[in-house]
């Protein structure tokens, strides 16, 4: 339901923009870059999810497997390397996580930290690509710490839905609802 009003809200307002870098100064604007893109907040999220359902070391290595590969391909945009779909890729990302939460995928920790860092991949990259006039490492370093910070609401909400609901359930439709808050991006 989080997710799904987050979806909702950030969908409903077009006139928002994202922040100003000469204005509010690069780290700003990369922190509340995010939380501009429902896609992003969905998929960061979903990948919070995910590692609480796996548990263990995923709780924390499923999610650096996204930030690292994320800003990779932040420095794979920065450098002008291009790479193919990466909006499509974004998008296939939100529908993706939301299903393998959905079903509760179950994999072990480095295949899971494989398939986020795939998908990482192109968050990153959409990020350097919308860097604008802001300062490179100011900017990362926000959009990451709010990665961070949306990985672990994922994280505390799977862990706090587990207490709630003894096989999964509440999480996986929570997963369902991120798939198709994913398709609804796609095709709406």
């Amino acid at each position: 339901m989080l997710i799904a009003a987050a979806a909702l809200g950030a969908s409903a307002a077009p006139a928002f923009a994202h922040l100003d870098p000469v204005e509010h100064g690069s780290l700003a604007a990369g922190l509340s870059h995010p939380f501009f893109g429902a896609d992003h907040i969905l998929a960061m999220v979903a990948v919070g999810l995910w590692a609480a359902q796996i548990g263990g070391r995923a709780l924390w290595t499923v999610p650096a497997a996204f930030v690292g590969m994320m800003t990779v391909g932040f420095g794979l945009a920065l450098a002008a390397v291009p790479l193919p779909f990466v909006e499509p890729a974004i998008l296939a990302s939100v529908v993706a996580l939301g299903l393998i939460v959905a079903i509760s995928v179950r994999l072990d920790v480095a295949p899971a930290a494989a398939i986020v860092g795939i998908f990482a991949l192109f968050h990153g990259h959409a990020h350097g690509g919308e860097l604008g006039s802001a300062g490179a490492w100011s900017f990362a370093i926000g959009f990451i710490a709010a990665t961070a910070l949306l990985h672990a609401a994922g994280l505390g909400l799977g862990i706090a839905l587990a207490r709630f609901s003894s096989n999964g359930t509440l999480a996986r439709l929570l997963g369902g609802v991120t798939a198709l808050a994913g398709a609804a991006l796609i095709f709406g």
